[in-house]
């Protein structure tokens, strides 16, 4: 028998940490290959992660709510001698380069992506757009004490540092917000801690409410020909791929094609620049248990109809059983909220940073309509569309929303999938 660590998994090519959420197993227990054994979390998403060999679990070195760099050991496990050298090296941590994109003045710098060296440490995108965010000078930055190697300075530690200094600022009415608190007396209630997905989707909801000067437009759709093409592929479909055909691919396919006719809404803004994507990362919300996800196909322009209806159902499913890898939430370029699948109607979802557009789509209803003045009975579905009015003005996002229209309603109702 030998005893072997068992490491923080590295998750992403910008995660350098993670935070263990839960224990699946308890110390003595016997674990089986590939068995899944904690949770963790990252900035990004939550992922369950399998012991890598069979063993025994003699040893938790980290506990639930300890944030563990990726590499360091979060467990022992006591394993045959022939096991332990199928434990694969952990690579050290990367930082992620964008994909390629396109500035109308200034070309990008592929420098400003990678962790940046002050004085005689470095610092990662991610604490260099917290300090951003949040006001912190570089002054400032260099005073913080880091826990990381050599001094480096972590999430953690940039975070703890800005609720301090919050702390600071505000100490002086914290009894008195206190005691406004206490005195509720409205009847019973609950106090419940928000967990770290809650938290993260506060966080990340309310920066860009900050940052962006909303706008939301929405039209109707008639799904007339959709609904022909789904209903004449179902049985077929199904039974050949395992999962039901939906409106969502035509509604990715329709999104990408208007697009191409208006790139600045497949954009970011950067200080004073404008940055065009090249590149079609589409995200698709998902809701999970307790909150929301938004994964991305990527390069959804090089797919066709039947690419699209899988790569649909494959970041749908992983979403909800904890298998998608933090990158696969990074790098999109514009985001699909279908919120119609709960029987909403219309809604205007909040844009998903640093895009500058956001689709959302509601449930099909057979509605009356005027067609040609006559009363006809159609599929009908709203779709709304959000937008950064700092860069999409309200003719340009109508002319994008009616472009989606008329692609949705102009298949050809007789096309096999």
């Amino acid at each position: 028998m030998k005893t072997v660590e068992m490491v923080m998994p590295k998750m992403g090519e910008s995660i350098t940490e993670g935070t263990i959420l839960k224990w699946l197993k308890k110390e003595g227990d016997v674990v089986g290959n590939d068995e899944i054994i904690l949770e963790i979390s990252t900035d990004k998403v939550d992922s369950e992660i399998p012991t890598p060999v069979p063993g025994k679990l003699v040893k938790l070195l980290a506990k639930e709510g300890d944030v563990v760099e990726v590499g360091k050991p979060i467990a022992l496990i006591e394993v045959e001698g022939e096991e332990a050298d199928k434990i694969p090296a952990q690579d050290e941590p990367e930082e992620v380069l964008e994909a390629p994109v396109e500035t109308p003045s200034v070309k990008s710098e592929k420098s400003e992506k990678k962790a940046v060296a002050k004085g005689s440490r470095f610092y990662s995108p991610v604490v260099l757009n917290i300090a951003r965010e949040n006001g912190v000078s570089m002054a400032e930055l260099e005073q913080i004490e880091g826990s990381g190697i050599n001094g480096r300075v972590t999430k953690k530690d940039i975070l703890n540092y800005l609720e301090t200094r919050k702390s600071a600022g505000v100490q002086a009415t914290a009894s008195t917000m206190s005691a406004e608190v206490n005195v509720f007396t409205g009847g019973p209630v609950e106090v419940l801690p928000m967990d770290n997905m809650r938290k993260r989707i506060a966080e990340h909801i309310v920066h860009s409410k900050q940052t962006s000067a909303h706008v939301s437009l929405y039209t109707e759709v008639d799904m007339s020909s959709v609904e022909a093409i789904i209903k004449k592929n179902k049985e077929t479909f199904k039974k050949r791929e395992g999962f039901s055909l939906t409106y969502t691919p035509f509604i990715v396919e329709a999104t990408v094609k208007a697009l191409k006719e208006f790139p600045y809404l497949n954009a970011s803004i950067e200080d004073d620049k404008i940055v065009l994507k090249k590149y079609y990362n589409i995200g698709i919300a998902v809701a999970v248990e307790n909150g929301l996800i938004v994964p991305n196909i990527f390069n959804a322009d090089s797919k066709n109809l039947l690419g699209l209806a899988r790569a649909v159902y494959d970041i749908a499913f992983r979403a909800r059983h904890k298998k998608l890898k933090p990158d696969e939430i990074q790098n999109g370029t514009f985001s699909i909220s279908n919120f119609g699948v709960f029987g909403t109607l219309v809604g205007f979802p909040i844009i998903n940073q640093p895009q500058v557009a956001i689709l959302g789509v509601g449930a099909v209803k057979k509605r009356v309509v005027v067609i040609n003045d006559a009363i006809a009975i159609r599929p009908m579905m709203y779709l709304s569309l959000t937008i950064d009015h700092r860069l999409i003005d309200g003719a340009m996002g109508s002319q994008f929303l009616e472009h989606v229209r008329e692609h949705l309603e102009n298949y050809d109702a007789e096309m096999t999938v």
